[in-house]
């Protein structure tokens, strides 16, 4: 009954994130640092889908890498569905790429490292996975090439400073991939502290611990 009621609240928490990620991601951000346009650096979704490797690594120290792995397949099926009335068809199809592909590489860095410094595991899993995610997202949704995923933004075609640096240009979406990416890393440190904070209340069970074995 535990893992039932708790496979639930994780799914709906994934669900969450992705689904508000995938709307997010649309939306740079507004205003600018020093003559540089934060919209040329990042999106909103940067800051809101780390979260997502909390959740995964949360359930990958409570119930094991193979509930873990049910949770990214359920939360990817239903925030796919969502995601396609939120989203455009082609960023629902980037970002459930992304997702699926990042969630279960961090699930397999997780489980590697568990018995390693309690912060080894949830660091490197989700810093590795958030590698993978960028890299998939930000092709699949933008670049020239993925076109029969839909039509291109011309907005993030277009030509920009790369990361607000005036003598390095690139495509605008590939200076959000970065830009995100470094968001990711940083959101990854920050996400040890709620880690190591709920770590006295998700204790792993006998079954996630077997598994680790």
């Amino acid at each position: 009954m535990l893992i039932n009621r708790t496979f639930f609240v994780y799914v709906a928490l994934m669900t969450l994130v992705v689904v508000a990620s995938n709307i997010l991601v649309q939306f740079p951000l507004p205003g600018s640092i020093a003559g540089m346009q934060l919209g040329d650096l990042l999106t909103w979704g940067a800051f809101s889908y780390p979260f997502a490797f909390l959740v995964t690594d949360l359930t990958n120290r409570q119930f094991g890498p193979r509930i873990a792995r049910r949770v990214v397949v359920a939360g990817f099926i239903v925030a796919i569905l969502l995601s396609i009335v939120a989203a455009t068809p082609r960023i629902a199809i980037a970002s459930g790429s992304a997702f699926l592909f990042g969630q279960l590489l961090d699930i397999s860095v997780f489980n590697r490292l568990r018995r390693q410094s309690w912060w080894h595991a949830p660091l490197a899993g989700s810093l590795i996975g958030s590698a993978l995610d960028t890299a998939m997202f930000f092709s699949f949704a933008f670049a020239p090439f993925f076109v029969f995923f839909g039509p291109n933004d011309s907005f993030a075609l277009e030509t920009a400073p790369l990361l607000g640096v005036l003598a390095a240009e690139a495509p605008r979406w590939i200076s959000w991939a970065v830009g995100d990416l470094s968001v990711k890393i940083l959101c990854g440190l920050v996400m040890l502290l709620p880690y190591g904070a709920l770590m006295s209340i998700v204790k792993p069970m006998p079954a996630a611990e077997k598994q680790a074995a």
